[in-house]
């Protein structure tokens, strides 16, 4: 019996959790274009990761797929940004795309780290659950010079087109509950580079060291056949001769002394950190104890994944339909060049116009002439009923003419002796038609005669 397999039936994170659903919200394309490794493939998954749900996350690309083929679905679908990583013979590249009608920023990525990179590197590993990725992430934009004149208009546009690919910030309409990520984008004017991260916001008591919170929560459990059914063992503290060692010594000295207590102050801090990273609570938040108007720590965890690009080229239009090109990092032309290099791309756009109103043209002339061409062939068929129709009439006519009254009774007659010498079902057959059947069979039972042989003549060479 074959295994019935289990269907999915509901959409991920339903209407009400998922934002993405509603008009004018960002959605995104995250795709691998080419010949990819399995490490950029893998960075492709982790980045849909990052911007879900507003993303297609189980998209699948074909090698027989081509850029054109996503850039005619996206607009169908409402989306309106288009990530494609392609890897180069000098380092992988990434294409943003603003659609449908552009521009295109072409990034190198220095480098870049996966999730369970991260996740490995980290000293206390998380579990990740879909939770965290039904919410939007939250944008943070660091270090970007503000606008002003002087401002180079790339910079400008890079910070604008990251802005525009996350959702507008809402600090009145927005829920606390449902801001679980963040995103930073900080740009490092030394090295000229963007550096893009993905951070897990965390929740946790202020003032309260962290010995008293495991005594609290309880310990990690080992992974061991008797620990496997629990999260959480008994603490051990067969070491310590009281409490009091356990809970205010300082972490790596041997043993109690006189000096060596901490302050529940100095716990405090070094657990929480200073008055500025603790916040009130607005509204509940997830996690145990976090009610509104209580006072937590704010902590970012970073999940990955982790990447250093730098700004290569800024292009008008999209890919296929490129225009100028607004920033290059590596060429740089003159004023005289830049306006020659318009007045192309206008001469470009001039004629494909022309040609796409020609070709408008020549489906039009196609369908009138089909339609031409049907009408004639229903006229031309109404036609020949009319001349059949004409034909017999006048037969009868011309019959009707050369008989007279007394033909009329002979041509009566006539079909009364045709009537008596009708076909009758019943009547047998005479005996010279049964002759002639017998005629026939006794020929068709003749055997046929063989053809003549071709002679045979010999020709002289």
């Amino acid at each position: 019996m074959a295994r019935r397999r289990k269907h999915r039936t509901h959409l991920k994170g339903g209407v009400a959790s998922n934002p993405g659903s509603a008009e004018g919200v960002p959605k995104s394309f995250v795709i691998k274009h080419g010949q990819v490794g399995s490490s950029l493939a893998q960075l492709v998954r982790d980045v849909r990761k990052v911007m879900e749900p507003n993303t297609a996350s189980r998209l699948r690309e074909r090698a027989r797929n081509k850029l054109r083929d996503f850039l005619t679905m996206a607009p169908a679908l409402g989306v309106t940004h288009l990530l494609a990583f392609t890897l180069t013979d000098v380092a992988p590249s990434l294409r943003i795309v603003r659609l449908s009608a552009g521009p295109t920023l072409s990034f190198r990525v220095e480098r870049y780290s996966l999730t369970k990179d991260i996740i490995n590197a980290s000293r206390r590993a998380r579990s990740m659950s879909t939770v965290e990725y039904l919410s939007p992430p939250l944008l943070v934009l660091a270090s970007f010079p503000p606008p002003s004149p002087t401002t180079p208009p790339h910079l400008t546009l890079m910070m604008k087109t990251f802005q525009s690919m996350f959702p507008p910030l809402s600090p009145h309409s927005l829920s606390l509950s449902s801001a679980r990520r963040v995103v930073l984008i900080h740009y490092n004017a030394d090295r000229g580079t963007v550096d893009f991260r993905h951070y897990l916001i965390t929740v946790k008591p202020y003032g309260v060291s962290k010995r008293i919170r495991r005594i609290l929560e309880g310990a990690p459990a080992a992974k061991s056949a008797a620990h496997a059914h629990s999260h959480t063992a008994t603490l051990d503290l067969g070491n310590e001769k009281d409490v009091a060692d356990f809970l205010l010594r300082k972490k790596g000295e041997p043993g109690p002394s006189s000096d060596g207590y901490e302050s529940a102050a100095s716990s405090a801090s070094s657990v929480a950190g200073d008055d500025a990273d603790a916040v009130s609570l607005a509204d509940d938040y997830v996690g145990r104890n976090n009610k509104k108007g209580t006072k937590r720590a704010v902590k970012l965890d970073e999940i990955g994944p982790r990447m250093e690009l730098r700004l290569i080229k800024v292009v008008e239009g999209v890919p296929g339909k490129e225009g100028g090109v607004l920033y290059h990092e590596f060429v740089k032309k003159t004023k005289a060049e830049i306006k020659a290099q318009k007045a192309e791309h206008a001469a470009k756009e001039k004629l494909r116009q022309q040609r796409r109103e020609e070709q408008e043209k020549n489906v039009q002339r196609k369908k009138m002439a089909q339609e031409a061409k049907k009408k004639g062939k229903k006229t031309g068929e109404e036609g020949d009923e009319d001349e059949v129709s004409e034909d017999e009439g006048e037969e009868v006519s011309d019959l009707d003419e050369e008989m007279g009254p007394g033909d009329e009774e002979e041509y009566s007659e006539g079909e009364g002796d045709a009537d008596e010498g009708a076909w009758d079902e019943d009547e047998m057959i005479s005996e010279g038609e049964e002759s002639d059947e017998e005629s026939g069979s006794e020929s068709e039972d003749e055997a046929p005669r063989p053809p003549p042989k071709k002679l045979k003549t010999k020709s002289k060479r």
